[in-house]
C-alpha cells in the first residue's frame, strides 16, 4: 500500500521515464542513481509493464491490496509497474534497518 501511494505520487507528474526514476531513487535514497543502478530499474518497469499489459487483471489484482483505494485516474497497468519499482525501491538494502 505505502509502494502503490508512492508509486501514485510519481505519476502525478508530466515526467518523463528516466525522470522518475531519478526522482523516485533520489526520495528513498538522498543520492542519484548511478547508470547502472538507472539501467536496472528501468529494465525491471519495462519487464513489470510487460507483464501486466498481458494479464491486466494481475494488475488490478496488484492494486486492491491495503485499506486505501487505488487512484481510479491513473491507468491500473502501469500504476501496478510503478508500484512494484517503488516497492523495490522501498526494499534496498540501504534503507531497510535491520537490528
Amino acid at each position: 500500500e505505502a509502494a502503490r501511494n508512492f508509486a501514485q505520487g510519481l505519476l502525478a507528474s508530466p515526467a518523463s521515464t528516466d525522470s522518475r526514476i531519478t526522482n523516485a531513487f533520489r526520495a528513498v535514497t538522498s543520492r542519484y542513481p548511478s547508470a547502472q543502478e538507472a539501467e536496472i530499474i528501468r529494465a525491471a518497469l519495462d519487464q513489470h509493464l510487460s507483464a501486466y499489459r498481458a494479464r491486466p487483471q494481475d494488475a488490478k489484482q496488484a492494486l486492491s491490496f491495503g485499506e486505501s483505494k487505488a487512484d481510479e485516474t491513473i491507468d491500473p497497468v502501469e500504476l501496478a509497474a510503478w508500484t512494484m519499482i517503488a516497492n523495490l525501491l522501498l526494499n534496498l538494502d540501504e534503507l531497510v534497518t535491520k537490528g
